[in-house]
């Protein structure tokens, strides 16, 4: 007799559910224009502080770390990566400056185990996601 608990033939239902949000988020990438992908990078940045902090809630140490760990990944390898330091003058600069200041709080969270360095590295990248969303309409091609 097959459980919701037991494995299937198909797999453990978390695993199948893991899976479908892997490929997903592929499909989503592999189809999203420059500006998605960054809409896409910000929200992923706060989905995984959120995720972090309730692994510091319920102290669950491995979670928490794998949370903050995808958060500095977004930032480092996704956000600054993205930056044109030779096209995008001072405000590349800034931003850069900007989220190394970020990953290193997030190394001081993980370490010291505290909210209050996560809520502030959410507002400080939350103006410029909410900045980013708000250009959506004049962004040509993209859907309001």
């Amino acid at each position: 007799m097959y459980t919701a608990a037991r494995s299937s033939p198909f797999g453990r239902p978390g695993m199948l559910a893991q899976a479908y949000r892997q490929v997903s988020v592929e499909t989503s990438i592999g189809s999203a224009s420059p500006y998605r992908l960054v809409e896409m990078l910000f929200d992923g940045y706060m989905e995984a502080l959120a995720q972090a902090r309730g692994g510091m809630q319920l102290k669950q140490i491995e979670a928490k770390g794998k949370a903050i760990s995808r958060a500095a990944r977004i930032v480092d390898e996704g956000l600054k990566a993205g930056l044109n330091l030779n096209d995008g003058g001072s405000l590349a600069a800034d931003l850069r400056d900007l989220y190394e200041y970020v990953s290193m709080r997030l190394v001081l969270a993980n370490v010291r185990n505290d909210e209050s360095i996560l809520d502030e590295c959410v507002r400080l990248i939350e103006p410029l996601r909410q900045a980013w969303k708000d250009i959506r309409p004049q962004v040509p091609g993209e859907l309001n």
